[in-house]
Protein backbone atom coordinates (compact mmCIF):
# COMPACT_ATOMS: atom_id res chain seq x y z
CA UNK A 1 0.00 0.00 0.00
CA UNK A 2 1.18 3.51 -0.80
CA UNK A 3 1.28 6.26 1.81
CA UNK A 4 2.10 9.86 1.27
CA UNK A 5 1.40 13.56 1.61
CA UNK A 6 -0.66 15.94 -0.48
CA UNK A 7 -0.73 19.70 -0.32
CA UNK A 8 -3.19 22.28 -1.57
CA UNK A 9 -0.41 24.93 -1.57
CA UNK A 10 -2.23 27.52 0.51
CA UNK A 11 -0.40 30.60 1.78
CA UNK A 12 -2.09 31.22 5.13
CA UNK A 13 -1.38 33.36 8.16
CA UNK A 14 -0.21 31.53 11.27
CA UNK A 15 -2.97 32.48 13.75
CA UNK A 16 -0.66 32.00 16.74
CA UNK A 17 1.92 34.55 15.54
CA UNK A 18 0.04 36.68 13.03
CA UNK A 19 2.78 36.07 10.47
CA UNK A 20 2.01 35.14 6.86
CA UNK A 21 4.82 33.49 4.89
CA UNK A 22 5.67 34.79 1.44
CA UNK A 23 4.88 32.77 -1.67
CA UNK A 24 8.59 32.12 -2.04
CA UNK A 25 8.83 30.77 1.50
CA UNK A 26 5.91 28.43 0.94
CA UNK A 27 7.33 27.18 -2.35
CA UNK A 28 10.65 26.37 -0.70
CA UNK A 29 8.79 24.82 2.24
CA UNK A 30 6.92 22.48 -0.11
CA UNK A 31 10.23 21.20 -1.45
CA UNK A 32 11.44 20.51 2.10
CA UNK A 33 8.18 18.74 2.95
CA UNK A 34 8.49 16.53 -0.13
CA UNK A 35 12.08 15.59 0.72
CA UNK A 36 11.02 14.85 4.29
CA UNK A 37 8.22 12.63 2.99
CA UNK A 38 10.81 10.42 1.32
CA UNK A 39 13.20 10.61 4.27
CA UNK A 40 10.63 9.22 6.72
CA UNK A 41 9.81 6.29 4.47
CA UNK A 42 6.60 7.31 2.74
CA UNK A 43 5.93 6.71 -0.94
CA UNK A 44 4.04 9.60 -2.54
CA UNK A 45 4.05 13.39 -2.64
CA UNK A 46 1.15 15.09 -4.42
CA UNK A 47 0.75 18.77 -5.27
CA UNK A 48 -2.49 20.53 -6.18
CA UNK A 49 -3.12 22.95 -9.04
CA UNK A 50 -4.60 26.40 -8.41
CA UNK A 51 -4.60 29.67 -10.31
CA UNK A 52 -5.76 32.05 -7.60
CA UNK A 53 -4.65 33.34 -4.20
CA UNK A 54 -4.17 32.22 -1.50
CA UNK A 55 -2.63 29.29 -3.40
CA UNK A 56 0.69 29.32 -5.24
CA UNK A 57 0.75 26.08 -7.22
CA UNK A 58 -0.13 27.18 -10.74
CA UNK A 59 2.54 24.97 -12.35
CA UNK A 60 2.76 21.58 -10.58
CA UNK A 61 5.09 20.01 -13.15
CA UNK A 62 7.73 22.70 -12.58
CA UNK A 63 7.73 22.10 -8.83
CA UNK A 64 7.57 18.32 -9.13
CA UNK A 65 10.47 18.26 -11.59
CA UNK A 66 12.56 20.24 -9.11
CA UNK A 67 11.61 17.78 -6.37
CA UNK A 68 12.39 14.83 -8.65
CA UNK A 69 15.97 16.07 -8.99
CA UNK A 70 16.38 15.98 -5.21
CA UNK A 71 14.74 12.64 -4.44
CA UNK A 72 15.35 9.03 -5.40
CA UNK A 73 12.32 6.89 -4.63
CA UNK A 74 9.47 9.34 -4.05
CA UNK A 75 6.51 8.92 -6.40
CA UNK A 76 5.44 12.37 -7.61
CA UNK A 77 1.78 13.06 -8.22
CA UNK A 78 -0.81 15.79 -8.35
CA UNK A 79 -3.64 16.33 -5.92
CA UNK A 80 -5.50 17.84 -8.89
CA UNK A 81 -4.62 18.38 -12.52
CA UNK A 82 -7.38 20.50 -14.05
CA UNK A 83 -8.58 18.37 -16.96
CA UNK A 84 -11.35 20.88 -17.70
CA UNK A 85 -9.35 24.07 -18.24
CA UNK A 86 -5.94 22.75 -19.32
CA UNK A 87 -5.36 21.79 -22.94
CA UNK A 88 -5.05 17.98 -23.14
CA UNK A 89 -2.16 18.40 -25.57
CA UNK A 90 -0.22 20.39 -22.98
CA UNK A 91 -1.04 17.88 -20.25
CA UNK A 92 0.20 15.04 -22.46
CA UNK A 93 3.47 16.83 -23.15
CA UNK A 94 4.12 18.22 -19.68
CA UNK A 95 3.58 14.98 -17.79
CA UNK A 96 5.44 12.82 -20.30
CA UNK A 97 8.38 15.20 -19.92
CA UNK A 98 8.15 14.97 -16.14
CA UNK A 99 7.89 11.19 -16.42
CA UNK A 100 11.21 11.05 -18.30
CA UNK A 101 12.97 13.43 -15.91
CA UNK A 102 11.77 11.47 -12.88
CA UNK A 103 12.58 8.03 -14.37
CA UNK A 104 8.94 7.03 -14.26
CA UNK A 105 8.17 8.21 -10.71
CA UNK A 106 5.07 10.08 -11.85
CA UNK A 107 1.32 9.72 -11.84
CA UNK A 108 -1.45 12.31 -11.69
CA UNK A 109 -4.97 12.93 -10.45
CA UNK A 110 -7.44 14.44 -12.88
CA UNK A 111 -10.10 16.72 -11.47
CA UNK A 112 -12.31 19.72 -12.10
CA UNK A 113 -11.08 21.66 -9.08
CA UNK A 114 -13.26 23.60 -6.67
CA UNK A 115 -12.76 27.16 -7.95
CA UNK A 116 -15.58 28.18 -10.29
CA UNK A 117 -13.95 31.35 -11.68
CA UNK A 118 -11.07 29.33 -13.15
CA UNK A 119 -13.28 28.39 -16.11
CA UNK A 120 -13.64 31.87 -17.67
CA UNK A 121 -9.99 32.63 -16.87
CA UNK A 122 -9.12 29.90 -19.37
CA UNK A 123 -11.95 30.59 -21.81
CA UNK A 124 -14.27 27.83 -20.61
CA UNK A 125 -17.81 27.66 -19.23
CA UNK A 126 -18.34 25.97 -15.86
CA UNK A 127 -21.65 24.60 -17.13
CA UNK A 128 -19.60 22.41 -19.49
CA UNK A 129 -17.49 21.04 -16.64
CA UNK A 130 -18.44 17.37 -16.84
CA UNK A 131 -18.47 17.31 -20.65
CA UNK A 132 -15.05 18.99 -20.74
CA UNK A 133 -13.68 16.42 -18.31
CA UNK A 134 -14.95 13.54 -20.43
CA UNK A 135 -13.90 14.89 -23.83
CA UNK A 136 -10.51 16.22 -22.76
CA UNK A 137 -9.56 12.99 -21.06
CA UNK A 138 -10.58 10.92 -24.07
CA UNK A 139 -8.21 13.03 -26.15
CA UNK A 140 -5.42 12.75 -23.58
CA UNK A 141 -5.70 8.97 -23.70
CA UNK A 142 -5.29 8.99 -27.49
CA UNK A 143 -2.33 11.37 -27.34
CA UNK A 144 -0.48 9.09 -24.94
CA UNK A 145 -1.38 5.80 -26.62
CA UNK A 146 -1.32 6.60 -30.32
CA UNK A 147 1.71 7.93 -32.17
CA UNK A 148 -0.32 10.03 -34.59
CA UNK A 149 -3.70 11.41 -33.63
CA UNK A 150 -6.63 12.61 -35.69
CA UNK A 151 -9.19 14.30 -33.48
CA UNK A 152 -12.48 16.13 -33.87
CA UNK A 153 -14.28 17.29 -30.72
CA UNK A 154 -16.53 20.03 -29.44
CA UNK A 155 -14.24 22.01 -27.16
CA UNK A 156 -10.95 22.45 -29.03
CA UNK A 157 -9.66 22.79 -32.57
CA UNK A 158 -9.25 19.55 -34.55
CA UNK A 159 -5.98 17.64 -34.76
CA UNK A 160 -4.67 15.95 -37.90
CA UNK A 161 -1.75 13.56 -37.71
CA UNK A 162 -0.54 15.21 -34.51
CA UNK A 163 2.13 13.58 -32.35
CA UNK A 164 2.75 14.84 -28.82
CA UNK A 165 6.35 14.86 -27.66
CA UNK A 166 8.08 13.39 -25.81
CA UNK A 167 6.36 10.05 -26.05
CA UNK A 168 5.59 8.38 -22.69
CA UNK A 169 8.55 6.66 -21.04
CA UNK A 170 8.91 3.03 -22.19
CA UNK A 171 5.73 3.51 -24.21
CA UNK A 172 3.65 3.46 -21.00
CA UNK A 173 1.61 6.51 -19.98
CA UNK A 174 1.60 7.75 -16.39
CA UNK A 175 -1.06 6.15 -14.24
CA UNK A 176 -4.13 8.32 -13.81
CA UNK A 177 -6.40 8.73 -10.82
CA UNK A 178 -9.72 10.52 -11.26
CA UNK A 179 -10.51 12.68 -8.26
CA UNK A 180 -14.05 13.55 -7.26
CA UNK A 181 -15.93 14.48 -4.12
CA UNK A 182 -19.43 14.55 -5.59
CA UNK A 183 -19.74 13.44 -9.24
CA UNK A 184 -20.83 9.90 -10.19
CA UNK A 185 -19.92 10.71 -13.81
CA UNK A 186 -16.26 10.90 -12.80
CA UNK A 187 -16.46 7.59 -10.93
CA UNK A 188 -17.94 6.13 -14.11
CA UNK A 189 -15.14 7.63 -16.20
CA UNK A 190 -12.46 6.14 -13.96
CA UNK A 191 -14.12 2.74 -14.14
CA UNK A 192 -14.50 2.85 -17.94
CA UNK A 193 -10.79 3.34 -18.50
CA UNK A 194 -9.70 1.01 -15.70
CA UNK A 195 -7.98 3.94 -13.98
CA UNK A 196 -7.81 4.75 -10.28
CA UNK A 197 -10.46 6.64 -8.33
CA UNK A 198 -9.28 9.07 -5.64
CA UNK A 199 -11.91 10.11 -3.12
CA UNK A 200 -10.59 13.10 -1.23
CA UNK A 201 -12.86 12.37 1.67
CA UNK A 202 -11.75 15.18 3.96
CA UNK A 203 -14.87 17.33 4.02
CA UNK A 204 -18.00 15.19 4.08
CA UNK A 205 -19.23 12.16 6.08
CA UNK A 206 -17.99 8.74 5.03
CA UNK A 207 -21.40 7.57 3.78
CA UNK A 208 -21.20 9.96 0.83
CA UNK A 209 -17.84 8.59 -0.32
CA UNK A 210 -18.84 5.01 0.35
CA UNK A 211 -21.56 5.40 -2.30
CA UNK A 212 -19.17 6.92 -4.85
CA UNK A 213 -16.51 4.26 -4.30
CA UNK A 214 -19.07 1.45 -4.44
CA UNK A 215 -20.31 2.79 -7.78
CA UNK A 216 -16.76 2.98 -9.12
CA UNK A 217 -16.00 -0.59 -8.02
CA UNK A 218 -19.21 -1.93 -9.55
CA UNK A 219 -18.55 -0.23 -12.90
CA UNK A 220 -14.86 -1.22 -12.88
CA UNK A 221 -15.98 -4.84 -12.81
CA UNK A 222 -18.71 -4.16 -15.38
CA UNK A 223 -16.12 -2.93 -17.89
CA UNK A 224 -14.03 -6.07 -17.46
CA UNK A 225 -10.98 -4.69 -15.69
CA UNK A 226 -11.19 -7.15 -12.80
CA UNK A 227 -13.40 -7.88 -9.84
CA UNK A 228 -14.87 -5.01 -7.87
CA UNK A 229 -12.43 -5.51 -5.01
CA UNK A 230 -9.51 -5.18 -7.43
CA UNK A 231 -10.45 -1.62 -8.40
CA UNK A 232 -7.77 0.98 -7.58
CA UNK A 233 -8.91 3.32 -4.80
CA UNK A 234 -7.16 6.19 -3.05
CA UNK A 235 -8.28 8.22 -0.02
CA UNK A 236 -7.43 11.56 1.51
CA UNK A 237 -6.86 12.20 5.19
CA UNK A 238 -5.86 14.80 7.79
CA UNK A 239 -4.11 14.32 11.11
CA UNK A 240 -2.36 16.28 13.84
CA UNK A 241 -0.58 14.41 16.59
CA UNK A 242 1.10 14.74 19.96
CA UNK A 243 2.10 12.14 22.53
CA UNK A 244 -0.75 13.37 24.70
CA UNK A 245 -4.01 13.67 22.79
CA UNK A 246 -5.17 16.77 24.68
CA UNK A 247 -1.92 18.52 23.80
CA UNK A 248 -2.62 17.78 20.13
CA UNK A 249 -6.09 19.29 20.42
CA UNK A 250 -4.82 22.39 22.20
CA UNK A 251 -2.03 22.96 19.66
CA UNK A 252 -4.15 22.41 16.58
CA UNK A 253 -7.35 24.21 17.60
CA UNK A 254 -6.27 27.78 16.68
CA UNK A 255 -5.21 26.58 13.23
CA UNK A 256 -8.47 24.74 12.70
CA UNK A 257 -10.61 27.60 13.95
CA UNK A 258 -9.02 30.07 11.53
CA UNK A 259 -8.44 27.82 8.51
CA UNK A 260 -9.64 29.43 5.23
CA UNK A 261 -11.56 26.33 4.18
CA UNK A 262 -13.43 25.22 7.30
CA UNK A 263 -12.61 27.81 9.94
CA UNK A 264 -15.51 29.52 11.72
CA UNK A 265 -17.76 26.62 10.74
CA UNK A 266 -18.25 23.31 12.58
CA UNK A 267 -16.28 22.91 15.77
CA UNK A 268 -13.09 20.87 15.80
CA UNK A 269 -14.94 18.13 17.69
CA UNK A 270 -17.82 18.08 15.19
CA UNK A 271 -15.47 18.03 12.22
CA UNK A 272 -13.34 15.18 13.57
CA UNK A 273 -16.49 13.16 14.19
CA UNK A 274 -17.83 13.69 10.66
CA UNK A 275 -14.60 13.44 8.64
CA UNK A 276 -11.23 11.60 8.74
CA UNK A 277 -9.55 14.56 10.50
CA UNK A 278 -7.94 12.97 13.56
CA UNK A 279 -6.34 15.13 16.24
CA UNK A 280 -4.78 13.13 19.03
CA UNK A 281 -2.13 10.52 19.78
CA UNK A 282 -0.40 8.36 17.15
CA UNK A 283 -2.39 5.36 18.37
CA UNK A 284 -5.65 7.21 17.83
CA UNK A 285 -4.58 7.92 14.25
CA UNK A 286 -3.68 4.28 13.72
CA UNK A 287 -7.04 3.12 15.05
CA UNK A 288 -8.96 5.64 12.94
CA UNK A 289 -7.24 4.82 9.67
CA UNK A 290 -7.25 1.06 10.20
CA UNK A 291 -11.05 1.42 10.17
CA UNK A 292 -11.06 2.95 6.66
CA UNK A 293 -10.81 -0.53 5.18
CA UNK A 294 -14.12 -1.45 6.85
CA UNK A 295 -15.90 1.41 5.09
CA UNK A 296 -14.23 1.46 1.67
CA UNK A 297 -12.71 -1.99 1.21
CA UNK A 298 -9.06 -2.72 0.51
CA UNK A 299 -7.49 0.28 -1.10
CA UNK A 300 -4.14 1.21 -2.58
CA UNK A 301 -3.23 4.77 -1.57
CA UNK A 302 -3.63 6.88 1.55
CA UNK A 303 -2.56 10.52 1.38
CA UNK A 304 -2.53 12.98 4.29
CA UNK A 305 -2.91 16.76 4.24
CA UNK A 306 -0.42 18.08 6.81
CA UNK A 307 0.80 21.56 5.86
CA UNK A 308 -2.37 23.64 5.62
CA UNK A 309 -4.03 26.35 7.73
CA UNK A 310 -0.86 28.28 8.46
CA UNK A 311 1.04 25.53 10.29
CA UNK A 312 4.72 26.51 10.33
CA UNK A 313 7.24 24.38 8.46
CA UNK A 314 8.98 23.25 11.65
CA UNK A 315 5.69 21.87 12.99
CA UNK A 316 4.86 20.12 9.71
CA UNK A 317 8.27 18.41 9.62
CA UNK A 318 7.81 17.27 13.21
CA UNK A 319 4.40 15.86 12.28
CA UNK A 320 5.96 13.97 9.37
CA UNK A 321 8.50 12.43 11.73
CA UNK A 322 5.65 11.08 13.86
CA UNK A 323 3.58 9.99 10.88
CA UNK A 324 6.45 8.23 9.12
CA UNK A 325 8.06 6.86 12.25
CA UNK A 326 5.13 5.71 14.40
CA UNK A 327 1.96 5.58 12.33
CA UNK A 328 2.61 4.56 8.71
CA UNK A 329 4.77 1.50 9.50
CA UNK A 330 1.95 0.05 11.59
CA UNK A 331 -0.75 0.89 9.06
CA UNK A 332 1.33 -0.49 6.18
CA UNK A 333 2.04 -3.76 7.97
CA UNK A 334 -1.51 -4.31 9.17
CA UNK A 335 -3.34 -3.25 6.00
CA UNK A 336 -0.99 -5.19 3.71
CA UNK A 337 -1.47 -8.29 5.86
CA UNK A 338 -5.24 -8.00 5.55
CA UNK A 339 -5.28 -7.40 1.79
CA UNK A 340 -6.12 -10.60 -0.17
CA UNK A 341 -3.50 -11.82 -2.63
CA UNK A 342 -5.67 -11.06 -5.67
CA UNK A 343 -6.08 -7.38 -4.74
CA UNK A 344 -3.28 -5.35 -6.35
CA UNK A 345 -0.87 -3.01 -4.64
CA UNK A 346 -0.61 0.64 -5.63
CA UNK A 347 0.45 1.17 -9.26
CA UNK A 348 3.99 2.18 -10.20
CA UNK A 349 5.71 2.68 -13.55
CA UNK A 350 7.47 -0.67 -13.14
CA UNK A 351 4.21 -2.49 -12.45
CA UNK A 352 2.55 -0.84 -15.47
CA UNK A 353 5.43 -1.82 -17.76
CA UNK A 354 5.30 -5.38 -16.44
CA UNK A 355 1.54 -5.50 -17.03
CA UNK A 356 1.93 -4.19 -20.58
CA UNK A 357 4.62 -6.77 -21.35
CA UNK A 358 2.51 -9.60 -19.92
CA UNK A 359 -0.46 -8.52 -22.05
CA UNK A 360 1.72 -8.50 -25.16
CA UNK A 361 2.98 -12.01 -24.44
CA UNK A 362 -0.56 -13.26 -23.79
CA UNK A 363 -1.78 -11.71 -27.03
CA UNK A 364 1.08 -13.23 -28.99
CA UNK A 365 0.47 -16.65 -27.44
CA UNK A 366 -3.23 -16.40 -28.29
CA UNK A 367 -2.41 -15.47 -31.86
CA UNK A 368 0.00 -18.39 -32.16
CA UNK A 369 -2.58 -20.83 -30.80
CA UNK A 370 -5.06 -19.67 -33.46
CA UNK A 371 -2.55 -20.23 -36.28
CA UNK A 372 -2.67 -23.70 -37.92
CA UNK A 373 0.58 -25.62 -37.53
CA UNK A 374 1.06 -25.79 -41.32
CA UNK A 375 0.93 -22.01 -41.54
CA UNK A 376 3.39 -21.72 -38.64
CA UNK A 377 5.80 -24.07 -40.41
CA UNK A 378 5.39 -22.21 -43.67
CA UNK A 379 5.99 -18.90 -42.01
CA UNK A 380 9.09 -20.22 -40.31
CA UNK A 381 10.32 -21.70 -43.61
CA UNK A 382 9.72 -18.43 -45.41
CA UNK A 383 11.75 -16.54 -42.86
CA UNK A 384 14.53 -19.11 -43.07
CA UNK A 385 14.76 -19.06 -46.87
CA UNK A 386 14.48 -15.28 -46.97
CA UNK A 387 17.56 -15.07 -44.78
CA UNK A 388 19.49 -17.66 -46.78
Amino acid sequence: MQFGIFTVSDVTQDPTTGRTPSEGERIKAIVEIAKKTEEVGMDVFALGEHHNPPFFSSSPTTTLAYIAAQTETLLLSTATTLITTNDPVKIAEDYAMLQHLADGRVDLTMGRGNTGPVYPWFGKDIRDGIDLALENYALLQKLWREDFVDWQGKYRTPLQGFQSTPRPLDGVAPFVWHGSIRSPEIAEQAAFYGDGFFANNIFWPKEHYMRLIALYRQRFEHYGHGSADQAIVGLGGQVFMAKNSQDAVDQFRPYFDNAPVYGHGPSLEEFTEMTPLTVGSPQQVIDRYMAMREYYGDYQRQLFLMDHAGLPLKTVLEQLDILGGEVVPVLRKELDAKRPAHVPDGPTHASLVAKRNAERIAARDAEDSDTPSSKKSGAAFGLATKGA
